[in-house]
């Protein structure tokens, strides 16, 4: 059983997930770069912009991490399963993430970010 309350857990999470978004948002900057398409700009601003998005939570997050004095490092990592450590008021635990379900939810993250990110440019 956890200790740790679920809107702290969130958070906490956030700071797994979030820099794995980023480096998956550099990577596909540098392939669309590298690309043969037309019109690169578009992709690249849609990109750019989603990625300066996602640097601004991550920021946030991990600004509330220290002022809570949270800690979150990653012990082990395998073919199925990623182990990190939380450090959540003086309790250690430790958590398994399956890598599909990681994997996932920085899918289901990128996906929000950029439909948040076209919304935002179509509203304008």
């Amino acid at each position: 059983m956890t200790r740790i309350p679920e809107k702290d857990r969130d958070i906490i999470e956030n700071a797994i997930y979030l820099p794995m978004v980023l480096t998956i948002l550099n990577r596909d900057l540098d392939v669309i770069g590298r690309s043969p398409f037309k019109l690169k700009r578009p992709y690249l601003e849609l990109i750019e912009e989603t990625m300066k998005q996602v640097q601004r939570d991550l920021k946030e997050t991990r600004l509330y991490l220290r002022k809570e004095n949270i800690h979150v490092s990653e012990v082990r990592r395998d073919e199925a399963f990623t182990m990190y450590l939380f450090m959540y008021k003086g309790y250690e635990e430790h958590h398994n993430y399956f890598n599909p379900r990681l994997r996932n939810k920085v899918e289901e993250l990128m996906t929000a970010y950029l439909f948040r990110r076209c919304e935002s440019r179509l509203d304008s």
